[in-house]
């Protein structure tokens, strides 16, 4: 049940910043997008899941998340092609906000695979080479490459040539601060790790965190 619930709302927050996250917003005087609320807590989810059940589960989770984007994206193209009835007023601005996101989606799935894919293989190496201790030294090592991985692929293939504003250059310039934003949130998180993984085991499971 509980590993249910922690891939209800993994699949959720996936889909969530997909169509959420082309809205842009400022943090300390720096435009983000209000998908990066959502991106650290996939990282996280299957953190906790590997430390519990291994590499193997986690898969299960990434192979579902990729699922529900590819989902999402062809209803998306299929909704916005199919014509509005005279009682939907807003047909114009339905397109520009979720064809939009059509774009991130694509975007989302390949940084998704490859970050979340480091991710696991990462929070495995560490586990093997501390013997299963310093949970937040592993879920913080894996997670920083991971998230460097998925921001500067997600916003290469969203984002480059969108205008002529978006080169390369620019969007370095952009990911970087928006990076440095999930490095603090991953930090923020590290807490959070250690009570996922307590919930997930339970009272009745005789393993320990190792501090």
């Amino acid at each position: 049940m509980k590993l249910h619930i922690l891939l209800g709302l993994f699949v959720g927050i996936l889909i969530g910043m997909n169509l959420l996250g082309n809205k842009i917003t400022t943090l300390a005087g720096i435009s983000v997008s209000v998908g990066i609320f959502l991106v650290p807590l996939t990282f996280l989810i299957t953190d906790i899941v590997e430390e519990v059940y291994g590499k193997e589960v986690v898969k299960h989770f990434i192979a579902s998340g990729v699922l529900a984007i590819i989902a999402m994206f062809f209803f998306t193209g299929f909704f916005v092609w199919l014509e509005p009835n005279a009682r939907f007023p807003y047909n114009a601005e339905y397109t520009i906000i979720f064809a939009s996101s059509m774009r991130i989606m694509a975007a989302s799935v390949v940084a998704f695979v490859l970050a979340q894919l480091h991710d696991m293989w990462s929070f495995a190496f560490w586990k093997e080479r501390t013997r299963g201790k310093y949970l937040w030294l592993r879920n913080n090592l894996s997670t920083w490459v991971s998230q460097a991985i998925d921001t500067f692929v997600f916003m290469m293939i969203a984002f480059y040539h969108m205008t002529p504003k978006f080169t390369f250059g620019f969007i370095i310039e952009l990911a970087i601060p928006y990076y440095l934003f999930k490095l603090a949130f991953a930090l923020l998180d590290t807490p959070f790790v250690y009570l996922g993984v307590a919930w997930l085991r339970g009272k009745n499971n005789d393993q320990r965190i190792s501090s």
